[in-house]
């Protein structure tokens, strides 16, 4: 599994994006079957700025779903179709 930790870039809205956007089109291109998207549980901005992000048209097609884990609100799981 595939990890991004927010943490250390919070506070840019392009480096964010810019992991975001690296993280999923690794994952993509090797075929890993999740991705855990570490933003914290914090006011719940960073998860919306990730959940934004992730709901674009154009990254949307590239993954299957997402899961919110319950156990740990502080993270996203998104999980990728295998790779035929």
């Amino acid at each position: 599994m595939l990890t991004l930790d927010l943490h250390p870039v919070f506070r840019n809205n392009r480096d964010i994006e810019l992991s975001l956007r690296q993280i999923v089109f690794q994952a993509k291109h090797t075929g890993e079957p999740v991705v855990q998207i570490v933003h914290g549980k914090g006011t719940g901005q960073l998860r919306g700025r990730v959940l934004a992000f992730l709901n674009q048209k154009h990254i949307r097609r590239l993954y299957d779903r997402l899961e919110i884990d319950t156990a740990n609100t502080g993270r996203i799981l998104v999980h990728f179709a295998p790779r035929s």
